[in-house]
């Protein structure tokens, strides 16, 4: 038997789209809303401390706060390649959250790269499933395991 585990997440932070023909060349900022969802069966163990979890909700918060939230909140995100990266080293000497990228900081990119960072830390009897970043209330981005095996 599979069962889904939800968490939902909240954290701001700014970006800038470098070379991008629209508003958001410009630095601006987003509530973000981080939905995460495993997979996996609940453990049988009569005797296990965790018994009917896929996943302890704890365990699941830890992770999504360790790999992402305590990085990326309050953070100012940009590509590395942006040729403001002066401006991006000036800041970061003043105590600012400045993100360097290797990639632009789209939804799109953002969403696949937190989906590699949780992976990487979920035990082995539990599967990512999906990774929802909202940038706004009525736009996302999504990964889902199905799309990218």
């Amino acid at each position: 038997m599979k069962i889904r585990i939800t968490k939902k997440f909240d954290f701001e932070a700014g970006h800038a789209l470098y070379g991008y023909d629209g508003k958001c060349k410009n630095l601006h900022g987003h509530s973000y809303k981080l939905v995460v969802t495993v997979i996996g069966s609940p453990i049988t163990t009569p005797t296990h401390v965790k018994q009917g979890m896929v996943i302890d909700f704890g365990d699941l918060k830890r992770i999504v706060n360790e790999q992402i939230i305590q990085q990326f909140d309050h953070a100012m995100m940009l590509n590395s390649n942006t040729p403001h990266i002066q401006l991006l080293e000036e800041l970061k000497a003043q105590g600012h959250n400045v993100i360097a990228l290797p990639y632009q900081p789209t939804s799109e990119n953002l969403v696949a790269d937190f989906a590699k960072r949780i992976k990487q830390q979920l035990p082995p009897e539990v599967s990512l499933y999906s990774v929802r970043l909202h940038e706004t209330e009525s736009s996302y981005a999504e990964w889902c395991a199905d799309d990218n095996e």
